[in-house]
């Protein structure tokens, strides 16, 4: 079964950075590059929502438009791991971070319907707040 583990998480101030990790298993780097990955973050309460994605062959990406020039999303798939640095984090960036993979695309972007992914990590919490 594909698996991917998220890192990188933690207590930050507003304004701070982080980079997460999704990393797939050692038996999962063999397919890796055939998958779409997607960011989602949820705060209890309320939906799991999509903020970025990247193609298998990281030709495209896609972003929410609230993190639109704050968040960048890149992958190296030789290591098999896909990153998403934030920056200039705000409190509302509060929530548990879990990267997801996908073969669906649509119009030649992936998306970012929580639906749509298939394999899930287990997830990253990150706190905004001084």
């Amino acid at each position: 079964q594909f698996q991917l583990v998220e890192s990188g998480g933690g207590l930050v101030q507003p304004g701070g950075s982080l980079r997460l990790s999704c990393a797939a298993s050692e038996s999962s780097r063999s397919t890796f590059d055939s998958y779409v990955i997607g960011w989602f973050r949820q705060v209890p309460g309320k939906e799991r929502e999509g903020v970025s994605c990247i193609s298998s062959q990281a030709t495209k990406s896609n972003y929410e438009d609230s993190v639109k020039g704050r968040f960048t999303i890149s992958r190296d798939n030789p290591r098999g791991t896909v990153y998403l640095q934030i920056d200039n984090l705000k409190p509302e960036d509060t929530a548990d971070y879990y990267c997801a993979a996908s073969r669906r695309v649509r119009f030649g972007l992936c998306v970012l319907s929580a639906e749509d992914y298939r394999y899930w990590g287990q997830g990253t919490q990150v706190t905004v707040s001084s």
